[in-house]
């Protein structure tokens, strides 16, 4: 069966950009990969013939040698036959290349270079509990826990005073080793070194060849005015102690507020209820409620108030994080029925329902006409 052009392969015309091309190949191999479709022939002869339509044309000499001959170019020893398990045009090494050129390591996400990144620090979570007053004003917080710090001895090289790891017998001290699966190459960090190219043959006593040690730290934390809960507070360089010369990771402080007895809080608003009498809410009254910086502050009740009623003190809630204004304090009204009422109540009650009329409770009057339309309907 006659092969099929290259270009008709990736989808391009004779002109495309090297850019192009490369993102025509992409798309094919993202799409044919065997991996994506395990048992699947047919995806499997897609992948090798793009692979070779991009090994040939992504290749200056090579493309200009097919687009003068055509695939006569790579017979007879031109090249097409001896390739990397098959693949005209290009070896194993030159595949290998462009996979992890797109893909990096395969099942490991983004090509890395052998570096302390595979041996940074954990970052460390630490829960901190604090009242919504301290919230409010903010505050510096004594913390202690347990890390790993960089070994005084060995300066966190994890070798002994006086030596020098060695490179890594494994994968010669690349870092990374290459295995074969199937038709393609495959390149993984090094399990030994864990991509360092390096091992400690003489590691130092007091770390045993970690380079960090386990101990107590102790920190001060600000907590800024206005946090919220469940607010994340990131000190960076304050975590695990990475290995062999590795980046040390980030502590970071998740802030609990503990439940107040008095206010509730929405983001920067605080709500509270504050109970008042039948006869304050009837005849009006001035009442005197807390605010959360310990100091008081006073509302006038209008008479005829209806239990329910809010009311709205402008900037007496929580601080906004970083900026010099704040929220609000809502407070609202509920009104208490007496109980245990003695002979003296009991007798002022009946005189008062004997001579009050409608006009005093209009939303009685507007329900019971309510009632009555319903029941002649």
């Amino acid at each position: 069966m006659a092969k099929r052009d290259y270009y008709d392969v990736l989808g391009v015309n004779k002109n495309a950009s090297p850019e192009e091309l490369k993102s025509a190949y992409r798309k094919l191999a993202v799409k044919y990969h065997p991996d994506k479709n395990p048992g699947d022939k047919t995806a499997e002869d897609k992948f090798k013939e793009a692979s070779e339509a991009y090994g040939v044309l992504s290749d200056k000499s090579k493309k200009e040698n097919y687009d003068n001959f055509g695939h006569a170019a790579f017979e007879n020893g031109g090249g097409g036959k001896g390739g990397f398990g098959g693949f005209g045009g290009f070896s194993g090494a030159d595949f290998s290349d462009i996979f992890e050129d797109f893909f990096g390591d395969f099942g490991g996400g983004r090509r890395r270079s052998r570096s302390s990144s595979n041996n940074r620090g954990s970052d460390l979570r630490y829960d901190l509990s604090i009242t919504l007053e301290e919230a409010y004003t903010g505050k510096k917080q004594n913390i202690q826990f347990s890390s790993s710090e960089k070994c005084n001895s060995c300066k966190g090289s994890g070798s002994k005073a006086g030596s020098s790891p060695d490179r890594c017998t494994y994968c010669g001290g690349n870092g990374r080793v290459r295995t074969n699966q199937g038709f393609f190459t495959v390149q993984q960090t090094c399990p030994q070194c864990a991509g360092s190219g390096e091992e400690i043959t003489n590691p130092c006593g007091d770390c045993n060849g970690q380079g960090n040690k386990q101990t107590s730290k102790k920190l001060s934390v600000t907590i800024p005015k206005g946090v919220d809960d469940g607010t994340r507070i990131r000190l960076a360089g304050k975590g695990e102690a990475g290995t062999r010369g590795g980046a040390t990771g980030d502590l970071y402080i998740f802030v609990n507020i503990k439940s107040h007895e008095l206010f509730k809080r929405s983001e920067v608003n605080l709500f509270f209820e504050f109970p008042i009498s039948i006869a304050d809410a009837a005849l009006g009254t001035t009442i005197e409620i807390p605010t959360i910086d310990g100091k008081k502050a006073k509302i006038k009740i209008p008479d005829g108030t209806q239990s329910g009623k809010q009311f709205r003190l402008k900037g007496k809630g929580m601080p906004f994080m970083r900026r010099g204004d704040f929220g609000d304090l809502y407070v609202q009204v509920k009104t208490e029925v007496p109980v245990s009422l003695n002979k003296e109540q009991k007798e002022l009650l009946e005189k008062f329902r004997k001579i009050e009329n409608e006009r005093s409770n209009p939303s009685i009057k507007k329900f019971f006409q309510k009632a009555k339309d319903f029941w002649k309907n």
